[in-house]
Parts: structure tokens; sequence; C-alpha cells
């Protein structure tokens, strides 16, 4: 194991592919801190607050891993909690192209900090939150794609849909 990281992500909400990685980074790192960015812009279904206690119901048991919520550049998150590593999971080449933009305006502004990038298992290479969310909305089963709380969490957001 090596040093902590940072898996930052909008996890609105968190599937079963953003699990996987954030099980299998635990592994590999001391530490993971999964930290849940507040972004206005998206128009989330999830509340900060739901998001980040979905995440500590669902990594209960993992002990090295940790949950926050943060605003504003992951770079300068990263900084205050003297993270020097960030953990991406790759679906797709297409996950790739927008990710090797976003680390490398990121290494632009803090080149200390570096990026690994993690290929989910194929069994979630389809798999994302507007996909579960696009499912969840119209009532369709979506057991396999996120953890159980999830589950329960958007029955209650679209059972008066």
């Amino acid at each position: 194991m090596a040093g902590v990281v940072l898996y930052p992500g909008s996890f609105d909400p968190v599937t079963l592919g953003h699990l996987d990685i954030i099980k299998r980074g635990s592994k590999v790192f001391d530490k993971v801190i999964v930290a849940v960015l507040q972004n206005d812009a998206k128009h989330p279904l999830f509340t900060v607050e739901e998001r980040v206690n979905l995440l500590k119901e669902t990594t209960i048991d993992l002990p090295n891993v940790e949950v926050d919520s943060f605003t504003g550049l992951m770079i300068e998150y990263a900084r205050e909690r003297k993270v020097n590593a960030v953990l991406r999971g790759l679906r797709a080449v297409s996950d790739f192209e927008f990710e090797l933009q976003i680390t490398s305006m990121n290494k632009k502004l803090d080149d200390t900090i570096e990026t690994f990038f993690m290929m989910t298992n194929k069994e979630y290479s389809f798999l994302s939150s507007s996909i579960v969310k696009e499912v969840a909305k119209y009532h369709g089963k979506v057991t396999d794609l996120v953890p159980e709380p999830v589950e329960q969490a958007l029955k209650l957001k679209y059972e008066s849909s």
C-alpha cells in the first residue's frame, strides 16, 4: 500500500461501478478519501449531504475509506487535505479523453499531484449515474446497478412520479 488518495466525483448517485473503484483503491492505498463535489451547475438529484450519507453507508465496511465533500477546484481541496494523489475510474476511451483534459489542467495548476487511473470491471463499463437515474425515474430495476441503500433512496425520490 502507498499513501493517501483522493477519489473525487459527483456520485449522484453512487453506483456499483464507483463502489468497485473505491474497494479496489482501498486495497492499493493506505487511505481513500471519497470527496463529493458540490457543483450547483449540474442540478443533482441528491443533495451533497444525501450523497455523503449514502457513500458512508455503502463504505462502512471499508475502514480506510473516508467520505467528505468539497466545493471549488479539486486541486485546492487536494492541497487542503495534503493529498498528492488522485484516483479516477475509466470505463471507455471517451472517459479517457475527458480525464486527460482534466488531468492536464490539474497538472498545470499543481504538478506535485499525480493522477492514477483504474479501469472499471467490465460488468460496470456501461454504467453511469445518469443511466441509473433514467432507469429509476421510470421505475426500472436498478438492483444490479447500485448499492441497496441507494436503490431505496432512488425509490423514495421517484415514488411520487
